[in-house]
């Protein structure tokens, strides 16, 4: 007698598909989505931040280093330039880069416990 069944024994195939573990994988991805949108609200925030702070600090502009900071965070920035127009530059920048970080962490913050909750 030969048996070609892979699995010997009794089979229930009355088993509902997916069960728990679709749950499980559902509320992991959810939780890895939310984790990726709060780490990009917090990459975002933390480049405008840290082109205050270099501005502030009157780092060198002719480094790379600061160029880079600079270009990401106007980047970043594009949408709020010059809706703040003081006379004094240092509260210019503060308040042109500072709108949007704190708007992105906000929002990210927002977006990543609404998708974690989900």
């Amino acid at each position: 007698m030969s048996n070609i069944d892979p699995m010997p024994g009794p089979h229930s195939y009355d088993q509902p598909t997916g069960g728990p573990r679709r749950h499980e994988r559902n509320q992991t991805a959810a939780r890895r989505t939310a984790l990726t949108v709060h780490t990009i609200a917090d990459i975002a925030a933390g480049f405008l931040g840290l082109w205050i702070l270099l501005y502030l600090l009157e780092a060198n502009s002719a480094n790379v280093f600061v160029e880079f900071v600079h270009g990401t965070a106007d980047w970043l920035a594009w949408w709020s330039q010059d809706i703040f127009t003081m006379d004094t530059e240092g509260l210019r920048v503060l308040l042109n880069y500072g709108l949007p970080a704190v708007l992105y962490l906000l929002i990210g913050h927002g977006i990543a416990a609404r998708v974690s909750r989900a």
